[in-house]
């Protein structure tokens, strides 16, 4: 919950509300120090007592209430995975028959401490059918007690843990509540708005939030906060949008008989309609005294690098350099290479600069010492238009005879002290920029994380890609280990290529190079590239095939090598972990296997196919795992094999991640973080904010006419809020 002003009650110490062991438990429990901080502990959902349902009448498969007595307990390990199972056995008044219902918690701490003989409770949840009779698993709960069983209002249910209890909880915030008054919580948003969108102030939906009347109240509330955090977010983006909108930056406009002109008369294809738009946008936005700050999303294979090529070329063109910041050394040298084979002999500037191309060069930490020389006195000079690179761009002794254009490829890989440095290499005038992303981004989102960027987007494929069909491998069932290495060689005796991609380097180390953790159900650890490269070394299917291991532990000149040979066609199988995601473009790789695929999000497997398909050869990507086939992680791989559009699937990637905090600050300790709104679910909410926003702003005197909504967006936007929005 933001805070507004300092009103003495919400700044207080829990201990003088609560008492000082209280305070402890709840700050060891959820780490609130303060009355305010513990009054945005909100309810998740709320049960009602009024609609309740015998034992003896439970529908399969649909969500039911029942209020019932525990009549036994028990406890059992788990077989396939460390922890256990607390079994709670029910009966309800309300059935004459006495028949009993179970229950079943997986790991279940809180419930072992809460759920003992002859407790009664509300319970709610799913019912299911277990070994011949009917359960609820994972059900939620309220303990309850006289004065709780003849309220009929809806009982909270709010996050809790063994030793802070959701009665305790509602206990405590009834202590709180009782002292709450108006003046304790002033209203910041303006009423105007409040009244247009129908929503109570503060205070009101305070109360109505932890003790509603009914449960349409609750969520009411509920609504009113989301609001609230949308407003401020996207009031805090406006703001940074004026600031940028302030910046001076050196117009490029297009030049009629320029490289860029003469790169698109040779362009051995159309352009498709998309790009053709994106291209425009960008080079309207070049042309501007005020630097862009544009995202150019599309799926794999799309065509982002060339729109921002033909981008980088008009930047050329009026006399500016442009940075191309890569992630990866790998990806670096790849769009080097495939840059420089697009421009053919516009890449060669003639003697001094005096030809009808520019330089294009590649610096990296890698580099040796006579290349890192010549790459650093071109660009000194202004005879290299183009510099691609890794962070060794940001080095002190990379100086720019005039930097126009900074493109960072796939952005969120970057943090904002490292993009700031090369965009502060602009001279008197601040670059234009272009972040690009091969990850789709939700449209909740886009408003939300990048609500000050102008956002481009490519959908359609470009003529000539192949499609990709997915296929799910259950590794368990007889025969399907030994079909999918047959599958791999006999792509390879067709000529091709194949990709298999693992989850960690070795059995002790991540693609990060810390100790790996095993992600598999079951105790099974995750395949490695290691272990893989081993076993297919004494499969004799291969003994005449080339196999190669390519991942980030690898030293630099090691890794261009294998992939210079893999992109030659003289190696046939390579198997690697995640470094291949984004970049790597060999045209003759038909197939990829990715193994465990249970350990990868929905929008990195849908990365990772993507490096298939990419000759006009149909592509193929198999998903194996050895999961049951009801496990909830197989039902992601499910989605993947059913979309091949990345939108789709973006949105799916995030329901299935529930988000997460959506500015990045929770592990820091901020306030200021997302307690309510979520992208997914209050997409209505972002746009009327929106909105808002826009109908604020247009005067450009809010701060003044609405003074309190200016210092509580103040106070909310800290350090860390504000550092991800610049990264972003």
């Amino acid at each position: 919950m933001p805070e507004m002003t300092r009103s003495s009650l919400l700044e207080a110490p829990l201990a003088t509300v609560v008492g000082g062991n209280n305070a402890k438990q709840l700050q060891k429990a959820f780490g609130y120090e303060t009355v305010g901080e513990f009054l945005a502990h909100f309810p998740r959902r709320y049960v009602e007592v009024g609609e309740l349902t015998p034992i003896s009448e439970l529908p399969y498969d649909e969500h039911v209430t029942i209020v019932a007595r525990v009549v036994n307990t028990s406890q059992r390990k788990m077989h396939s995975r460390r922890g256990f199972i607390f079994e709670v056995t029910v009966s309800d008044e309300l059935d004459a028959n006495g028949q009993q219902l179970r229950m079943t918690f997986f790991n279940g701490y809180q419930a072992r401490n809460e759920l003992q003989h002859d407790t009664v409770a509300m319970f709610s949840g799913k019912v299911s059918w277990y070994q011949d009779h009917l359960q609820l698993s994972q059900p939620e709960y309220a303990i309850l007690d006289e004065a709780a069983e003849a309220d009929p209002r809806p009982i909270p249910i709010y996050p809790a843990s063994a030793k802070m209890p959701n009665k305790k909880i509602r206990d405590l915030m009834q202590l709180v509540l009782d002292r709450l008054s108006p003046a304790d919580v002033p209203e910041f948003i303006p009423q105007n708005l409040l009244e247009s969108r129908g929503y109570v102030n503060r205070f009101q939906a305070l109360l109505e939030r932890h003790q509603p009347q009914e449960i349409r109240d609750g969520y009411r509330a509920r609504d009113r906060f989301a609001y609230e955090e949308a407003l401020l977010l996207l009031l805090s983006l406006a703001e940074r949008s004026s600031e940028v909108s302030q910046q001076r930056a050196t117009p490029r406009p297009p030049k009629a008989a320029g490289i860029a002109a003469r790169f698109d008369s040779n362009l051995p294809f159309q352009l498709t309609d998309e790009q053709i738009t994106v291209g425009r946008e960008i080079s309207d936005d070049l042309q501007k005294a005020h630097p862009m700050h544009r995202l150019l999303q599309g799926e794999v294979g799309s065509g982002k690098t060339l729109v921002a090529l033909r981008a980088i070329l008009q930047v050329i063109d009026a006399g500016g350099q442009a940075a191309l910041l890569a992630p990866t050394e790998v990806l670096a040298t790849q769009h080097y290479e495939s840059i420089r084979s697009m421009l053919g002999p516009l890449a060669d500037p003639g003697l001094f600069g005096q030809g009808e191309g520019t330089g294009v060069a590649l610096l990296t930490g890698s580099a040796k010492t006579a290349q890192r020389r010549q790459a650093l006195l071109g660009i000194a000079s202004g005879e290299t238009g183009l510099i691609i690179g890794t962070h060794a761009l940001l080095g002190e002794q990379v100086q720019f005879a005039d930097l126009g254009l900074v493109v960072v490829d796939e952005q969120h890989r970057f943090g904002v002290e490292q993009r700031d440095t090369l965009r502060a290499k602009g001279n008197d005038s601040v670059p234009h920029t272009l972040v690009m992303t091969a990850t789709p981004i939700p449209r909740t989102v886009a408003m939300t994380v990048f609500g000050d960027l102008e956002i481009s987007t490519i959908r359609r494929m470009p003529f000539g890609r192949a499609p990709i069909t997915t296929h799910l491998v259950p590794l368990q069932l007889p025969g399907y280990q030994q079909r999918m290495f047959h599958r791999i060689a006999e792509e390879v005796s067709k000529g091709h290529q194949v990709y298999v991609v693992c989850p960690r380097i070795s059995d002790t180390r991540g693609e990060s190079g810390v100790p790996a953790v095993s992600a598999t159900a079951g105790g099974r650890e995750p395949m490695s590239v290691e272990a893989m490269h081993e076993l297919m070394h004494f499969i004799p299917l291969f003994n005449q095939v080339r196999v190669e291991s390519l991942h980030s532990q690898l030293h630099a000149e090691d890794k261009h090598a294998i992939m210079e040979e893999f992109a030659a066609g003289e190696i046939d199988v390579l198997i690697s972990t995640t470094v291949i995601e984004v970049g790597v473009d060999v045209h003759n790789a038909t197939l990829m296997v990715i193994v465990d695929a249970e350990n990868f999000g929905i929008s990195q497997l849908h990365q990772l196919r993507g490096r298939v398909g990419r000759g006009g050869l149909p592509g193929t990507c198999l998903l194996t795992t050895w999961l049951d086939a009801d496990h909830p992680s197989v039902n992601r791989l499910r989605t993947v094999v059913g979309s091949i559009d990345g939108f789709e699937l973006a949105e799916a990637d995030l329901a299935e991640r529930k988000e997460g905090n959506i500015l990045g600050v929770q592990q820091s300790g901020s306030r200021s973080s997302l307690k309510v709104l979520s992208v997914m679910k209050d997409r209505n909410i972002i746009e009327r904010a929106r909105d808002d926003v826009a109908l604020l702003t247009r005067s450009g005197t809010w701060k003044t006419d609405f003074p309190r909504l200016a210092t509580t967006l103040a106070s909310w936007v800290d350090d860390s809020t504000r550092e991800f929005l610049e990264k972003n």
